[in-house]
């Protein structure tokens, strides 16, 4: 048990275990070797973490912003101190290159941590002058908030949830996807070692169950989901029939745009990142690459052959750039996508194969047409599907025709362009001459089937605070009875 925790979930500022529930284990996909034994939560043990958050939460509402900012500094310098360490448990418990998770994981989650920190002591209500009387506003948390996570970047998404519910005065109940259990324990650990009241962030580990527990609890006022589209149809229904509040950040087949005129060796590199980093597992991911006609073969020659230097192998290497799909069931899903490409009648090009135990070749696929599987279904491997166009408004449709929209991208020198195209692309974060970068700083989120609401930036305000309005009438009440 190379990453065995202290218990199976965090509850009231203390680890819990209660052997109960059902048993969970963590592999390490590069090996598929257990690594954590853990058990799902029961009943009990759900109904103690929100039973801590809610007595917690009044309290810690009303200190001072700039005590609980105080605290998440603390808790973002601890992360950041701790890198490597949480980085090599990240990298056993969802088998993506250390290279990766050294600089793109737990940085990710102390950076929302001290974004939020900042953030919180700036916030403010409205006064509305009314002649004679006035009104003014009050920003109030939310209470109770539910966060559930999902197994690619799962630090980040613990923090990404914690930092702004903390912030503004909540209490989190947060569940990590069971198949990556760990290290929002560790991120519990590091939040009291700063100094975080008990109560305030819990872990529950478990399946859709104990997500579904903790969205139909009336105890909860908010629910933040990150997860697939049909997860998020289950629970946004379900909050739906309590009136609860939500975010949702789900799938995406995002496009990504290769005009005429674009720095070929920078278009290709994003279009590397937007498909293999992470070995595909990004819900932003470019994977419908359109490339115009003109210089497609050009595109093609570069990128197969920077494909062909990837470097795949142990994960806890630096020298790595690739690793393995997360599980079995995941690696097998994507080898059957690729299947059904090459029967389908798309070209490979590169890649296609399945490189021993949960490890696939990153694959590229030419002459992909939009009505092929691969090019409307969401894959999450390293799978990239290059589709030709002819025309600026021929390719904006075809990439506005998906049921999603959470990113976009593209590439051109032209910047009258670029800002033209951005407008009328529908989705919730585009990049020009960039991809997949998702600072704190901005909000993050999608549209139509890919999600509502936005994470990170000024935005989530809005989703974890509400606005009390306040009417002070300073005369006499002019009534007419």
């Amino acid at each position: 048990m190379r990453a065995q925790p202290k218990a199976s979930h965090f509850i009231n500022g203390a680890y819990v275990e209660d052997a109960a529930g059902a048993a969970l284990h963590s592999h390490y996909p590069a090996t598929g070797e257990v690594i954590a034994k853990l058990h799902s939560a029961t009943p009990a043990i759900i109904d103690s973490a929100l039973q801590a958050a809610a007595a917690a939460q009044a309290d810690w509402a009303a200190r001072p912003p700039v005590e609980r900012g105080r605290i998440l500094h603390r808790a973002a310098q601890i992360m950041r101190d701790r890198n490597r360490a949480l980085s090599e448990l990240e990298t056993l418990d969802t088998g993506k290159p250390l290279q990766e998770t050294l600089v793109a994981d737990p940085a990710s989650g102390a950076d929302a941590l001290e974004y939020f920190a900042g953030f919180a002591p700036t916030v403010t209500g409205q006064t509305i002058p009314l002649g004679r009387d006035m009104a003014y506003t009050l920003r109030e948390p939310l209470g109770v908030c539910a966060g559930i996570g999902a197994w690619n970047y799962p630090i980040q998404i613990a923090a990404w949830k914690a930092a702004p519910a903390l912030a503004f005065g909540n209490a989190l109940v947060f569940k990590p996807s069971e198949v990556t259990p760990l290290s929002a324990l560790a991120l519990a650990d590091i939040l009291t070692e700063a100094g975080l009241p008990a109560g305030l962030f819990n872990v529950v580990q478990g399946a859709g169950d104990v997500g579904a527990s903790l969205v139909g609890d009336p105890r909860v006022a908010k629910v933040s989901l990150t997860g697939s589209v049909p997860t998020g149809r289950k629970v946004y229904a379900q909050a739906a029939e309590g009136i609860r509040a939500v975010t949702m950040e789900l799938g995406g087949k995002s496009p990504l745009i290769v005009f005429d005129d674009a720095d070929l060796d920078n278009a290709v590199g994003a279009a590397m990142l937007g498909n293999f980093y992470s070995a595909g597992q990004i819900c932003t991911n470019g994977t419908r690459v359109f490339v115009a006609r003109s210089v497609l073969e050009p595109f093609l020659e570069r990128l197969i052959a920077r494909t062909g230097r990837i470097v795949m192998g142990d994960p806890l290497d630096e020298a790595t750039q690739m690793g393995p799909l997360v599980s079995a069931a995941q690696a097998e899903k994507v080898m059957g996508y690729i299947a059904r490409g090459v029967a389908e009648g798309a070209r490979l090009v590169c890649g296609g194969k399945a490189a021993g135990g949960w490890f696939v070749e990153p694959t590229v696929f030419a002459d992909v047409t939009d009505d092929m599987t691969i090019a409307r279904e969401e894959i999450f491997g390293p799978v990239m599907s290059v589709l030709a166009f002819d025309s600026e408004d021929e390719v904006i449709a075809r990439a506005n025709a998906t049921d999603y929209g959470l990113a976009a991208g593209l590439f051109t020198r032209d910047l009258t362009r670029a800002h033209r195209v951005v407008a009328r692309l529908q989705a919730g974060t585009c990049w020009i001459n960039a991809y997949n970068l998702t600072p704190v700083e901005m909000p993050f989120g999608g549209v139509k089937a890919s999600g509502v609401g936005r994470e990170n930036g000024h935005a989530a305000l809005e989703h974890y605070t509400r606005v009390k309005s306040v009417y002070l009438g300073m005369g006499d009440v002019d009534a007419p009875y």
